[in-house]
């Protein structure tokens, strides 16, 4: 199977769509239209960071995305990239679209000439750990979150 990565376009709407809701099931959280709205307003707005790669297959349905953005890093001064939210359709897993993703996201940050790339998963996410811990470091950072 050829996958093909690549920048989403403004005609992409429909497309992305199914993955990011499928996404936003696998962490247990409801995608509603205001909130789909919102996020595909910044991946399109180019004074926004964000950013989203699809994979797409030889028909040119998406069957993954991964949305990222630069970061300043100062402990390194520099500029690194943070992989939010990686997702392949179920279909398509351990067939390398996830891997081909994450390196597209690599290649994009030494463009940048930057720090790399980090990222964070859910603990139990141990299928998707498994090729993380092939492609990078796991690190012993805590993350942790606060309610505004």
């Amino acid at each position: 199977m050829h996958t093909e990565i690549r920048p989403a376009g403004d005609d992409d709407f429909f497309g992305w769509l199914p993955l990011f809701d499928a996404y936003c099931r696998f962490y247990e959280t409801d995608l509603d239209d205001a909130k789909a709205l919102i996020v595909w307003n910044w991946l399109r707005d180019e004074a926004n960071p964000l950013q989203a790669l699809l994979a797409v297959d030889e028909e040119g349905t998406p069957i993954g995305l991964a949305h990222y953005r630069s970061a300043p890093q100062t402990l390194t001064a520099s500029v690194g990239i943070v992989l939010d939210d990686l997702f392949v359709d179920e279909a398509h897993r351990r067939s390398g679209v996830a891997r081909a993703l994450i390196e597209h996201v690599r290649e994009r940050a030494a463009e940048l000439g930057t720090g790399g790339v980090s990222w964070v998963t859910a603990a139990d996410n141990t299928e998707a750990q498994r090729l993380y811990d092939e492609l990078a470091t796991r690190t012993t950072w805590v993350t942790y979150e606060m309610s505004a």
